[in-house]
């Protein structure tokens, strides 16, 4: 007779007059494993477990963790004997599929990752012992156990969690997401304000040979200013809209569709409105009766002040690329606050009292109000913009393409030829 064993549960079975006590002992998984593996799913990210154990105890363990679920087909779980005489390509194709590896040997692990990373995957992988430096160093992100590790995963790892807690996988995928989403945040303001800047300056130079922005002025914008704006998007805290997005592939552009859609329109409404207050700012700011000095001055420190005004109130764009509520979260940030309010406080001091050094002059408040105006348009026209689609196709890919036709087009050419 067989008897049933079911885990945590005492079984009695009788043979004879013999009474025997079946009973599975195990380590219960922490509380927190089963929230944390939901989190990485609803990221985009698969989580699998590889472990000497048997197959039929590492499913059950599976199972309690949220990492295999109870209608999960055959081909999730495999052996690694199985996985390990399989051929290179064979296993390309079945390691996509793997959730569970049981009786694995650590250069299984190793196989596994090089598998996943030539299909085109990010793979972590954690460890903690000395047989799986290997893993660890294979893998684009290691992750060792800061307690239980050996000193030799943790020098072959990345990044070692201090608690030994998986729920800090969730914390490091959180705030690595947050970096990089900072980044472009900081690329679209970066790239807004060059490419405004440069049309202006050249399209004006080469019309009248007059440039609206002087070198001390462009000085201020791109030292200065992108400095401050710098510090100010890179310190955005994590949120949790940034779990629910799928993770960013290896090959992927660091510039989106989304963020050249943001960054032309910011670019063409500032160069358009500019542009018209260089060629015809005289007329309407009715500065025909001032002298010609005075005249041009006023006029291009009211370009110089809107077009300031203008990556201030962008700033608050780029904070969001893709929500329409950008002020979400703003009340936290008090770092992102406090270097808006020196901006402002320092651009001021720049129109008002340094007129010799930045060659400005002292606006009256009706100009002040102008300059506010032009920069408050482009909230609602980032709004407007986000409504507009986008290709799924990055634009980089798109030229690439084209490039590649063309190129085999003229190949042909020449063939024609010869």
């Amino acid at each position: 007779m067989t008897p049933l064993l079911t885990e945590g549960k005492s079984k009695e079975d009788m043979i004879g007059n013999c009474k025997i006590d079946f009973t599975l002992f195990r380590d219960p998984c922490r509380p927190s494993v089963k929230k944390s593996v939901q989190l990485c799913q609803k990221a985009g990210v698969k989580v699998r477990m590889v472990t000497g154990d048997n197959l039929k105890t590492a499913r059950a363990i599976a199972l309690e963790c949220g990492i295999l679920s109870s209608d999960a087909p055959e081909s999730s779980l495999i052996e690694g004997k199985v996985f390990r005489s399989l051929s290179d390509s064979e296993r390309e194709e079945v390691a996509e599929k793997i959730s569970v590896m049981g009786r694995s040997s650590p250069n299984d692990k190793l196989l596994l990752v090089q598998a996943l990373r030539r299909k085109g995957h990010v793979v972590a992988v954690t460890g903690d012992g000395t047989n799986d430096a290997p893993a660890l160093h294979e893998a684009d992100i290691g992750l060792a156990m800061g307690i239980q590790g050996t000193e030799v995963a943790k020098e072959s790892s990345d990044i070692i969690i201090l608690d030994d807690n998986f729920a800090s996988v969730v914390k490091v995928v959180r705030w690595g997401r947050s970096v990089y989403a900072n980044i472009q945040k900081f690329i679209q303001f970066q790239l807004t304000v060059n490419v405004a800047a440069l049309v202006i300056n050249v399209v004006a130079a080469v019309s009248s040979g007059d440039v609206p922005l002087n070198a001390v002025q462009l000085l201020w914008v791109n030292l200065i200013m992108d400095t401050l704006g710098a510090l100010a998007l890179a310190t955005e805290p994590p949120t949790d809209h940034l779990m629910h997005r799928p993770p960013v592939g290896r090959r992927e552009p660091l510039i989106t569709n989304i963020m050249w859609r943001n960054l032309l329109i910011q670019a063409i409404y500032q160069v358009t409105v500019l542009l018209v207050l260089n060629f015809d700012g005289k007329k309407i700011l009715h500065l025909e009766h001032e002298s010609k000095e005075h005249a041009n001055r006023v006029k291009n420190t009211l370009i110089f002040n809107a077009f300031v005004l203008c990556q201030i109130f962008n700033e608050f764009n780029a904070r969001k690329p893709e929500e329409v509520n950008i002020f979400r979260g703003l009340s936290k940030n008090y770092l992102f606050i406090g270097i808006v309010a020196i901006t402002i406080i320092l651009q001021a001091i720049i129109v008002e009292f340094l007129g010799k050094f930045a060659k400005t002059e002292k606006l009256s408040w009706q100009l002040w109000l102008v300059s506010i105006g032009i920069g408050f348009i482009s909230w609602p026209l980032a709004i407007l913009g986000k409504f507009i689609p986008v290709p799924e196709t990055p634009v980089s890919r798109v030229f690439s393409r084209m490039f590649y036709r063309r190129r085999n087009q003229s190949k042909d050419l020449h063939f024609c030829i010869y």
